[in-house]
């Protein structure tokens, strides 16, 4: 064989290794990394998130959670702390799925901070296996079974989890159908802690909040502290709109099909992330536990807790009995409008999986 076809047939196998790795990192990938206990998302290459499950925490999350434009929008303690953060509610770890009271236990609040006298009444929530990763190239899919563990080592629930990664240019969604079978009589007890949580960066947080005293769903305090303002550290600009005009801090226990919270950093790099329920949820549209020290969460089963004039829902399901959530988180890289988010809220409502 001569040198100049040995050169030419390196330089093919060069060239097809190089456009399969090409190929490779377009599109939503999703890949699972089961011996590191993460599944990792990435956009033409660039990370979007991950689906991780450490020994550290007390249930599967997605995080960070990465913007079109490269910009984490999720706080990064206690898994990754950054400068200026607050650091209270080390339960609130990126975008998670769960609730405060559910038999009497309690798998919101659980997490390594709990003290050994509080961990008999907390819940945690134990990934039993991927059972699909797809990439594709507007969107990518995870599917995962858990199973929601209460306090005396008793499994409660069967969940499965139905994640939907998409872009629509520098757009990003993530959709999150959960379905939760009773393995025993299950009570979701009316309650203020739940159903889907994101804790946001310190720059989406409200100008408005200047901490106090939250309690849990045992009566348990935690205090948070004003946030630092330091040098460097990018200040608090994050505004909530629902789609029923309501604006700011007020927006905390009102009820609306959606919810937006727009904030921009120190380089002026503005983010809308938008949470929109879905017409087939228990109690749409759904209550909103928004905070301004950076909870954004939807809570459907917390009826009485948010207007005491209501009765307590207390959402039940006897043993094989199923419920489904379907919730849609999108992350614009620009201040979206109510036409435009209402728009997309027509979307979600009117797909069926």
């Amino acid at each position: 064989m001569t040198t100049v076809f040995r050169s030419t047939i390196l330089a093919a196998v060069l060239c097809c290794v190089g456009a399969s790795a090409f190929a490779a990192s377009k599109g939503v990938q999703v890949v699972a990394d089961a011996a590191n206990r993460r599944v990792d998302i990435t956009i033409d290459g660039q990370p979007f998130t991950s689906y991780i499950w450490p020994a550290t925490l007390k249930k599967p999350v997605l995080y960070p959670i990465v913007d079109g434009d490269g910009v984490t929008i999720t706080r990064g303690w206690p898994l990754e702390p950054r400068p200026g953060e607050r650091t209270d509610h080390p339960h609130h770890d990126g975008l998670w799925f769960n609730y405060s009271n559910v038999n009497g236990f309690d798998f919101w609040n659980n997490s390594t901070a709990i003290p050994a006298q509080r961990a008999p009444k907390m819940g945690t929530i134990v990934l039993d296996k991927i059972v699909a990763a797809r990439s594709g190239i507007t969107q990518g899919e995870l599917i995962s079974n858990s199973t929601w563990i209460d306090g005396q080592n008793h499994p409660i629930l069967a969940e499965t989890s139905h994640y939907v990664f998409g872009r629509n240019g520098s757009t990003r969604s993530i959709d999150l159908i959960v379905t939760l079978t009773a393995l025993d009589h299950v009570v979701f007890n009316d309650d203020k802690d739940g159903l889907l949580g994101l804790r946001v960066a310190r720059w989406l947080e409200s100008p408005e909040e200047k901490g106090g005293t939250f309690t849990d769903a045992n009566g348990n305090a935690t205090k948070v502290a004003e946030a630092a303002n330091l040098p460097g550290v990018a200040p608090p600009t994050g505004e909530y709109l629902t789609s029923e005009g309501v604006k700011g801090e007020a927006v905390w226990s009102t009820r609306a099909r959606w919810c937006a919270l727009t904030g921009h950093d120190e380089s002026g790099h503005t983010v809308t992330i938008a949470i929109f329920d879905h017409p087939g949820n228990i109690g749409y549209p759904t209550y909103w536990h928004a905070r301004g020290y950076g909870l954004f969460a939807v809570n459907p089963l917390g009826r009485h807790m948010f207007d005491p004039k209501q009765p307590p829902l207390d959402y039940t399901l006897e043993k094989g009995q199923s419920a489904t959530f379907r919730y849609r988180i999108v992350i614009y890289t620009h201040a979206a409008t109510p036409p435009e988010l209402n728009g997309e809220a027509d979307a979600f409502a009117a797909q069926k999986e």
